[in-house]
């Protein structure tokens, strides 16, 4: 595999990963802005855009931007996350121009007509109550709400019924205006193709997208000074929990630390926490851990879904388990399996050019080059079992955890005198 970057005249990035033995090809456009580059009045709207991108151009209505590609047996979608938009395209080799010539149609030259505003509006507004519905999507609104106060980061990325209902054209075309920029954006390709050729079928991107500039963010606030916990009762079967720390950004050299973290105490069916909750006690089905990293901040998540009965019992183990990964550090075996999980689960992802073409855009933006997987894999494995235990310590305080449940009854009282033992 052979690894590319050109940054061009008007700032427009390009990455490839060049895969001769890959039968497919996967293509991405990425902006480098998302959820928490919105003003308030503004909330949802990358996600809003991300929908209207796909609803037709002059050359194309929308089922045919989506017949072009799946008519060739590939398929093509979008994410939007808080710091970034992702528009992508997979398909047999022989196809890349035309996925080339889809997504720079889409990106440039989407109409965004005023009735299919509406329309998907709609969609957006049944999106919006989806996730409501479901507390386990809902518990880490509530979490983030509370972890980021009055900042972007704490609110959904889909936006409101009310923030989305009074979006107009206008305000979409003026964002789109001020943040779709060359300097902005990042094309990434991997598969069964050659540096050159991509360079070659992104050329409307350079002749036609303003050079601009990158989005600028609002800073992130400083983490919480006590144990912050948020209920909300439902009548429904299951207490649905998550659990927030503070944690280190995606510069942070201690983001290698925070990984091998993240998959000790809830990262896999081995982990302790599946394995004291689940495996040995049965309170729980789903028990796992997450972290996310953003470019000057970062949270550690830890979420459960489990009998209301259960709550206390459940919260104390969790708390006993962080004591203790704080208190001992892992022991050499435990440390080896954790870290060769990950250079593993990584190495895997490699064979995937769908996987390879979101590695190298995605590395793009967050670090402003193409880290190897293999410097990674080192980093990994040169992680001590001092210094994770040292990032327990520094990053799983109670004092400075928020805490969010949904269920029949999830007294927030309960909940503190679990954690706070």
């Amino acid at each position: 595999m052979n690894t590319r970057l050109s940054t061009l005249p008007g700032g427009l990035r390009v990455a490839t990963c060049e895969m001769p033995h890959a039968e497919t090809v996967s293509v991405s456009i990425w902006a480098a802005v998302g959820g928490r580059h919105e003003p308030r009045r503004l909330s949802g709207i990358s996600h809003f855009i991300e929908h209207m991108i796909f609803k037709g151009t002059l050359r194309r209505s929308a089922r045919r931007v989506m017949e072009e590609v799946e008519g060739v047996g590939g398929d093509m979608n979008a994410f939007t996350a808080e710091e970034r938009t992702c528009y992508y395209a997979n398909a047999p080799a022989e196809f890349f121009p035309r996925l080339c010539d889809v997504l720079c149609d889409i990106y440039l030259h989407a109409k965004f007509a005023d009735g299919d505003i509406e329309l998907e509006r709609g969609v957006i507004a049944e999106e919006i109550l989806m996730y409501q519905d479901e507390p386990s999507s809902h518990v880490q609104d509530l979490l983030n709400a509370r972890f980021w106060p009055d900042h972007p980061l704490g609110r959904p990325l889909t936006g409101t019924l009310s923030s989305t209902g009074a979006l107009h054209r206008e305000d979409f075309l003026d964002f789109r205006a001020s943040h779709y920029h060359q300097r902005s954006t990042v094309v990434s390709a991997a598969g069964r193709i050659s540096h050159e050729d991509v360079l070659a079928g992104m050329k409307a991107l350079t002749e036609e997208l303003p050079t601009g500039c990158l989005p600028r963010a609002v800073r992130a606030p400083s983490a919480a000074r006590r144990l912050r916990v948020v209920t909300e009762s439902r009548d429904v079967q299951q207490t649905q929990v998550a659990i927030g720390w503070p944690a280190p950004s995606v510069q942070s050299p201690e983001r290698f630390a925070l990984h091998l973290l993240h998959i000790l105490l809830g990262g896999n069916g081995s982990s302790r926490l599946f394995q004291k909750l689940r495996e040995q006690r049965g309170l729980c089905y789903s028990v796992g851990t997450h972290p996310n990293q953003f470019a000057d901040t970062g949270q550690f998540n830890l979420s459960i879904g489990l009998d209301g009965k259960n709550l206390e019992k459940s919260l104390a183990l969790i708390r006993s388990e962080i004591l203790r990964l704080q208190e001992f550090p892992p022991r050499p075996a435990e440390l080896r399996r954790a870290q060769e999980y990950a250079v593993g689960a990584s190495r895997m992802s490699l064979e995937r050019p769908s996987a390879q073409s979101l590695r190298v855009g995605g590395s793009l933006l967050a670090y402003g080059k193409i880290a190897s997987p293999e410097s990674i894999h080192a980093r990994l494995r040169a992680v001590t079992a001092d210094e994770i235990s040292h990032l327990a310590k520094k990053c799983l305080r109670w004092e400075s955890a928020t805490v969010a449940a949904i269920g029949p009854s999830p007294e927030e009282n309960r909940i503190r005198e679990s954690l706070e033992a």
